[in-house]
């Protein structure tokens, strides 16, 4: 079966052509981050409309670059949520009207499914079951695998997911949209143990996440050093130096299942944020002291500045890296399973990636992603996840509908589909 898959959750506009018999025919796709970058995040009317212009020129190109007439195809895929609203319709209607004008099935497809099945586009593919993070700018979730549409989720954040906090904290840093690759980026350059960082939730029982106080962290440590830099002394001075074990534990350790100290516990139990941030306030610690110190080296304000960002950058990218990679291997050995997969747009991250295949290795597994062109939103991932749906005689009804909230584990079993 050949089937034309539809992207138009958020900000990018996806189409892609996939035959169940000889895989990803083609794949296209038009970013909207040059038309989002001047308001620092994407407007939701703006990405609607760019949609609109966009969506068919893209499939005739998709089915053009697939050597594909529109009478060959055996199905039309769209996403049909999690998303937002207005972009989400432009697809789905699309991808309806398609659907209606050949007279073939069309199905609405879960982004994050998508997601999940997106390393099967790859030569070698994970075997079921596995454990699977889910890892995007509005998600963080474990997931165990069983089949398609086999889900029980494990694990998610109880607040900010991890792309939505590197992308505030790199806005805080004035790094340009999208902010989570500049600051990947800027942490590069920089020392993860210089600027110490707490890592939230380690030190409680379960898979769940919270980076909320940590984004809090990271711009009390931006302001102790603007301050530091403005009255020229060193932040912490007169502190006792015990404010990063208040705001989580023995701050840069790495994770051992005893991480996270004794405000972290305060903060996670009542899940608030403003909790962290008092925490953080008390006093500077090592994190602060050693900013203080930049603040003043010979080698001037601005040079400082630009070493303490990439420090902080590096320090926060760790935390993060760390507690994904500590709960993914604390899933693995729940479910008593070795294969780990990776995706959504924070797996294209280097790092990460690097723990994760440290933390399969460890179990006698093997970690499975996606190149990094799948790992962002994209047509590919629709149309598979369409296809194998599809192929399984699904079939979504005449309506037109969109899931703007969408649980995962709502899905049915392929197996039980029909």
């Amino acid at each position: 079966m050949i089937v034309l898959g539809c992207e138009s959750s958020c900000d990018e506009t996806g189409l892609a052509v996939y035959d169940t018999e000889r895989g990803l025919l083609a794949d296209v796709l038009h970013s909207q981050v040059d038309l989002h970058a001047l308001y620092g995040g994407v407007v939701p009317e703006l990405a609607s409309r760019d949609h609109v212009r966009r969506l068919v020129p893209l499939a005739r190109r998709a089915l053009a670059e697939a050597e594909v007439a529109t009478v060959d195809l055996g199905g039309v895929a769209y996403t049909a949520g999690p998303g937002l609203s207005g972009a989400l319709l432009t697809g789905a209607l699309a991808a309806r009207a398609l659907g209606w004008a050949l007279d073939v099935p069309t199905l609405a497809v879960h982004h994050m499914e998508g997601h999940l099945l997106s390393p099967m586009l790859e030569p070698e593919v994970p075997t079921f079951p596995f454990v699977c993070l889910l890892v995007s700018g509005g998600h963080t979730q474990l997931v165990r695998v069983d089949g398609i549409g086999r889900y029980r989720l494990l694990g998610q954040s109880i607040d900010d997911a991890a792309g939505e906090a590197f992308d505030k904290t790199a806005k805080m840093l004035g790094l340009p949209y999208p902010g989570g690759a500049a600051l990947a980026r800027l942490a590069d350059a920089g020392d993860d143990e210089a600027v110490p960082m707490p890592r939230p939730m380690l030190g409680r029982p379960g898979l769940d996440f919270s980076f909320s106080g940590l984004k809090t962290a990271a711009v009390t440590r931006l302001r102790a050093f603007e301050e530091a830099a403005t009255v020229g002394v060193e932040v912490g001075a007169a502190s006792d130096g015990t404010a990063d074990e208040k705001a989580g534990g023995k701050a840069g350790e790495k994770p051992d299942g005893k991480a996270g100290g004794k405000a972290d516990e305060v903060a996670d139990e009542k899940a608030d944020e403003k909790a962290d941030e008092k925490a953080d306030e008390k006093a500077g610690g090592k994190a602060d002291e050693k900013a203080g110190r930049a603040a003043n080296q010979e080698t001037g304000p601005a040079a400082s500045r630009a070493r303490f960002e990439a420090d902080l950058a590096a320090g926060f990218e760790a935390a993060i890296v760390d507690v994904l990679a500590e709960k993914c291997r604390r899933a693995l050995v729940q479910e008593s399973l070795t294969t780990l997969v990776v995706a959504g747009g924070v797996s294209a991250n280097r790092r990460l990636r690097a723990a994760l295949e440290g933390v399969a290795v460890e179990r006698g597994g093997r970690l499975y992603c996606p190149r990094p062109a799948f790992c962002t939103d994209n047509g590919a991932m629709i149309a598979l996840a369409g296809a194998l749906r599809l192929a399984a005689g699904e079939c979504s009804d005449l309506s037109v509908t969109i899931h703007p909230r969408w649980p995962l584990d709502a899905l049915t079993p392929v197996a039980d589909a029909g």
